[in-house]
């Protein structure tokens, strides 16, 4: 009786171990799954936009595959490379685009060194007593060695406040007759008004703001603290926007992902990339 009742203990004991151990099997090859779908950087968005990589990371090389940038695949791996999860990307927007940068005659790729692409990034800086939001673009420029990315501008809520203003009705002037008596009066501006110096300045004059930024950041008037975001804003596809957002959640469909697209002419383009740049935070 002892014998019979400790080998059914052996056997429920392994029937246990073996029910666990292929859970945690499928958990792992879940786990395996999400990670292989999962868009981890932008050089892997790259790649897989271009047909250069495997779902599970094996590079593709120009000569050597057959797979490499194969036009007959590309829309099975384009299809995961979008946000899934927003409702304004719909299933005929996703498939016009992937039917035209899949065309047979001209298809289309994406060029890391090919321009046309930028990136916003959001950050937080210390000024004046406390941390504020400022928003730089940044593009990819050619250096001795490679490439590297440069502020190309900056949006700051801060210098809007001092410096985005009418002066066609300035309380503060220099009299129309001024030249008469050799600008003397000048003096009030740099003496009494130096605060208002910018009411002096000819109508539609607007300081740049990026320069503003590094006389602030040299004169530590501004402290880095911290990047809370970065978009990518792509205009290399022709007739075609899109936005790329990283995306931190569980399942499938994270990672790198086209977070918004539109269909655009050159036109609507640079208006396009010129309303990003001058959004207010």
């Amino acid at each position: 009786m002892v014998l019979k009742l400790h080998f059914c203990l052996l056997i429920i004991c392994g029937w246990i171990s073996q029910s666990a151990y292929g859970q945690q099997t499928i958990g792992a090859w879940k786990d395996e799954k999400s990670l292989y779908a999962e868009t981890k950087q932008v050089n892997q968005f790259f790649r897989r936009f271009n047909n250069e990589e495997a779902v599970d990371g094996t590079r593709y090389y120009n000569k050597k595959d057959s797979a490499f940038r194969d036009v007959k695949n590309r829309p099975k791996y384009l299809k995961m490379i979008f946000d899934n999860e927003n409702p304004s990307i719909s299933k005929e927007i996703k498939n016009s685009f992937i039917a035209d940068v899949t065309n047979k005659s001209k298809p289309q790729y994406l060029d890391f060194h090919g321009g046309k692409w930028f990136a916003e990034v959001k950050t937080t800086f210390f000024y004046k007593g406390k941390e504020e939001p400022l928003t730089m673009y940044l593009t990819l420029q050619d250096a001795k060695v490679g490439t590297k990315w440069v502020i190309s501008s900056i949006q700051f809520k801060e210098y809007r406040k001092q410096f985005v203003k009418d002066t066609s009705d300035a309380k503060y002037f220099l009299h129309p007759l001024s030249h008469e008596v050799d600008f003397m009066n000048m003096h009030k501006i740099f003496e009494h008004n130096a605060a208002n110096i910018f009411e002096y300045t000819a109508q539609g004059y607007q300081p740049d703001p990026l320069t503003l930024f590094i006389e602030d950041v040299t004169k530590h008037h501004l402290k880095f603290v911290t990047v809370k975001n970065v978009k990518l804003h792509f205009f290399q596809i022709d007739g075609w926007y899109f936005e790329l957002s990283e995306f931190n959640r569980s399942g499938n469909n994270t990672g790198w992902l086209i977070s918004s697209i539109t269909k655009v002419n050159e036109k609507e383009k640079a208006q396009m990339e010129q309303f990003i740049k001058s959004a207010h935070d």
